[in-house]
């Protein structure tokens, strides 16, 4: 490319050229291929329900809020909207604590509420996602109830109990996920309980056939209804360990994180494809399972014709400051080539056998333009240049609630301000491990799910729009500087760019058919990658640093660029945060 002709397509970038418009749904429709399955081709969308529209006043999200909002979902390409726990719960964990496997929470509206949001998604061709949750349940949950009564009931084994020590201590010294012994007492039993996360989460017993027969059913209960797939929680937990022993203490109080105890046991694969088989085979769904641990050399076995799922969560990129476990007080020094690898990793594992999920924000991680780039970078250049390289990349799109405005973290002043019981937990072992009050609270803001859960930001009206009420969590103070109705006037928005970018995936059979190859793989501030399909090639450059990037001599020589999401001033250098999508035939 010379400069004249590149010129000459940044002025047409400029002009507003290269966009493509909201495919009508029967365009969506004739432009699937026959070579993938209907998951593999269109974006999931990820609503946190409490946080994302009140139709009531009450101050939490419900499933009528959803529905309303389907059009301005539809106009971001979703095909799938993966609903976080909308059970009945006490909320201990936000829903991720559960009392009742196959009913509506009243928080979030009735049966008859959640029929009409998969009727009217089915109008828009977008199906409903649940979330499973099958490690645990409530220790609310009637199983659980009367589990705890005796050793002798119909649930005495439902649950993972046992002894205490001889001197009266845990039978471990699992540290759980949230903080805290991994055991509990219950005096009705005299014995421990076993919980991976909280103490009103205690973990259920997956060695018992019968509890799986229930939990499968719970599952088919959902499909009855009409739901396009499902998302199994924490599913790398579910088996445990023969023998119960203790393991190297890791911290001050002289316990081990449990994750390292128990997380992908042996045999807990043998658990999963009996799962699929019980559930999954012969419906016209996907599953996701979140597989944290996982490593990207162990994808064929999870994934793929003989795998337990169609895709899982694996975390080797998003986890890149906790590789030293869990522990948000520990964190590991990264660079953009480690983001890669991890990237690249997934993808040469399911190159030939499986598919993966793309994505850079959850309801457990912090907002990506906070997590990605260094502080202090400009927060709105960094989510359009992550948006351009999440919806080019081979596997399925996620966006989470928000990412598609560029939503951002917060930062409270006091622990007392966050509800996430994580963020809690973490804060308090901070504090024994020796750092301050103030050093903690950095940990937090940087590490707190609160930072995910923010209500959605639908315009600058007060609460930003969520709620008539008081909101359960309080609204990001920049709601009046970054909120979809704003963004929606604005064709150089981050949701414009979101759009725009949607809309060429759709056009693109390269984004969706082509193969995946790394390019740049050492460099400290390009994530650099091309799709190929048929003699053509999509190529994305996506600039991760505060400062210019020369991209290598002739790197932009035989394309033609398509998409930039920043005007270009120089051909052979990218502009802080800018990401280029060019094209290249041969």
């Amino acid at each position: 490319m010379n400069r004249r002709e590149f010129l000459q397509g940044a002025a047409a970038l400029a002009a507003g050229a290269w966009f493509y418009p909201m495919l009508s749904l029967g365009e969506r429709r004739a432009l699937a291929s026959e070579k993938l399955a209907w998951w593999q081709k269109t974006i999931v969308y990820q609503i946190y329900p409490k946080s994302f529209a009140d139709t009531t006043g009450s101050g939490t999200g419900d499933l009528n809020g959803i529905t309303e909002h389907l059009d301005y979902l539809a106009s971001l390409g979703v095909g799938a909207l993966w609903l976080t726990p909308i059970y009945p719960s006490p909320m201990v964990d936000n829903g991720y604590d559960i009392s009742d496997y196959t009913d509506i929470s009243p928080d979030y509206g009735t049966m008859d509420d959640f029929d009409r949001l998969v009727a009217e998604g089915k109008k828009r061709d977008i199906r409903i996602v649940m979330d499973l949750v099958y490690n645990h349940s409530s220790d609310r949950h009637k199983w659980f109830l009367e589990s705890k009564k005796s050793r002798v009931n119909d649930k005495a084994d439902w649950y993972i109990w046992r002894d205490a020590k001889p001197d009266g201590t845990p039978p471990t010294n699992w540290r759980s996920i949230f903080g805290g012994s991994a055991w509990t007492w219950c005096e009705e039993r005299g014995q421990y309980y076993l919980h991976t996360f909280a103490p009103a989460q205690p973990d259920l017993n997956w060695e018992n056939p019968e509890v799986r027969r229930t939990l499968y059913a719970s599952a088919n209960f959902w499909l009855d209804r009409g739901v396009g797939g499902f998302r199994i929680d924490a599913i790398t937990y579910i088996k445990k360990p023969a023998v119960f022993e203790d393991g190297e203490p890791d911290g001050a109080d002289g316990m081990t994180n449990i994750h390292a105890m128990t997380a992908n046991t042996p045999g807990i694969l043998d658990f999963l494809r009996e799962f699929r088989r019980e559930v999954f085979d012969g419906h016209d769904i996907f599953t996701v399972g979140e597989a944290n641990g996982v490593q990207p050399e162990e994808l064929s076995a999870w994934v793929g014709t003989n795998g337990a799922f169609n895709m899982v969560f694996e975390f080797s990129h998003m986890n890149l400051p906790l590789e030293n476990g869990e522990t948000w007080c520990r964190p590991n020094w990264w660079k953009l080539p480690d983001l890669k690898r991890g990237i690249s990793a997934s993808q040469a594992a399911t190159k030939e056998n499986g598919w993966c999920p793309v994505f850079f924000e959850n309801h457990d991680q912090p907002r990506c333009v906070n997590h990605f780039v260094a502080p202090g970078a400009d927060t709105f250049l960094a989510a359009k240049t992550i948006a351009a390289v999440l919806l080019t990349l081979r596997g399925t799109p996620f966006i989470y609630e928000g990412q598609e405005l560029g939503m951002e973290n917060v930062a409270w002043e006091s622990i007392d301000h966050y509800n996430d019981i994580s963020s809690h937990g973490q804060y308090e072992f901070a504090i024994k491990e020796g750092f301050t009050p103030e050093q903690a609270m950095k940990f937090v803001h940087y590490f707190s799910r609160d930072n995910a859960r923010t209500p959605m930001q639908w315009d600058d009206t007060p609460n930003a729009g969520f709620t008539t009420g008081k909101p359960w969590l309080p609204v990001n103070d920049n709601y009046k500087r970054i909120n979809a109705a704003a963004e929606s006037k604005d064709a150089n928005s981050v949701l414009s760019w979101y759009r725009k970018l949607s809309a060429f995936r759709r056009q693109r059979k390269e984004l969706t058919e082509g193969s995946y190859e790394e390019l740049l793989p050492d460099d400290e501030k390009i994530f650099a990658f091309a799709r190929t399909l048929e003699g053509k090639r999509i190529v994305t450059a996506a600039n991760f640093s505060k400062y210019p990037a020369p991209l290598p001599k002739g790197f932009a020589a035989g394309k033609t660029l398509l998409l930039s999401s920043v005007v270009p001033k120089e051909a052979e250098t990218l502009a802080p945060l800018e990401a280029r999508i060019y094209e290249e035939t041969f």
